[in-house]
């Protein structure tokens, strides 16, 4: 089985639901997966916007997600404590998700979130590391991912 990712909240490729968003609650969005492949001993979760005007600007990216784990609950701030898995510094300068949130008057962004299921745990040094440090640091895990797209626009 292939690994697949999904939200309840959103259909791939519709529009993020403004709750999830800067203008709303700013609380990530529930999101489910199945097909986790042999070998997975954790998950890396990204979420970035790869239509910034800057470059790939990065919402969120939790990792060392336990291998048997199959979701993560709508509701995930920057301060929520979650038991079980670590959450990087995300482009806005903060600790965990940051919802989508564009320019005003640009056009509708792609927020990609990205599952990717690893060969290991992430040993993650006790120094800062922002999400694309993360996510370099986990490349060399990658055993497969799948992703779910997210539209949003103000």
């Amino acid at each position: 089985m292939t690994l697949a990712l999904f939200s309840p909240a959103f259909e791939n490729g519709d529009a993020v639901p403004v709750k999830y968003t800067c203008e709303g609650e700013n609380v990530s969005p529930p999101l489910k997966w199945r097909g986790a492949p042999a070998g997975t001993k954790s998950f890396l979760l990204i979420c970035d916007d790869p239509d910034a005007p800057q470059g790939t600007f990065h919402h969120w990216t939790a990792y060392n997600i336990p291998p048997e784990w199959r979701d993560l609950p709508e509701g995930l701030t920057p301060a929520t404590p979650y038991v079980g898995f670590a959450q990087a510094t995300n482009d806005f300068g903060r600790t965990g998700y940051g919802g989508p949130c564009p320019p005003k008057g640009d056009r509708s962004h792609r927020y990609r979130f990205r599952l990717a299921a690893l060969n290991s745990e992430l040993n993650v040094p006790d120094v800062w590391m922002g999400s694309a440090e993360i996510e370099a640091l986990a490349r060399p895990h990658i055993i497969e991912t799948a992703e779910v797209i997210g539209r949003f626009g103000r």
